[in-house]
């Protein structure tokens, strides 16, 4: 059963905000924060089932900086006010290097995988398709990195 929204923006809220502020930092990531509720809130009654709501909105949020890193002139700095967590995970900016030419499944997979440690049930609840498409996906990914940097 799919909780409310507010229950659901209780328990991910904090998880989100920390990950947009270690890969954005400051004003960027709060904006970034605010237009992940506000698309999950747009589809949150579309959804079928409650299973890998954290990878689903962890996807929106990555998705949203990913975005916003893009829009990004390469020349930019990270805001003065940037806010970086001990705890925090880099994987976007790890990966993102070699990830960059990957097809955007397996890209997404790789880095939720690989990234982030996200089982293959849940990446493929992020990426709406089943388990063994999200198993194949990182394993194609990770085929073509290792044959692009061999």
């Amino acid at each position: 059963m799919i909780p409310p929204f507010e229950t659901f923006y209780d328990v991910h809220r904090e998880e989100v905000l920390r990950y947009l502020n270690s890969r954005l930092g400051g004003q960027r990531a709060e904006d970034a924060f605010q237009e992940t509720f506000l698309r999950a809130l747009r589809a949150y009654d579309r959804l079928e089932h409650a299973d890998h709501l954290r990878a689903w909105i962890l996807t929106i949020a990555s998705r949203i900086a990913i975005d916003d890193v893009r829009r990004r002139r390469p020349t930019d700095e990270l805001a003065e006010d940037a806010i970086w967590h001990e705890d925090a995970r880099p994987a976007f900016e790890e990966l993102a290097p070699l990830t960059d030419g990957l097809p955007p499944k397996e890209r997404a997979a790789v880095v939720l995988r690989y990234g982030y440690g996200l089982g293959y049930d849940e990446i493929g609840g992020a990426l709406e398709t089943s388990e063994a498409a999200a198993r194949q996906a990182a394993s194609a990914g990770v085929r073509r990195l290792r044959k692009e940097h061999a």
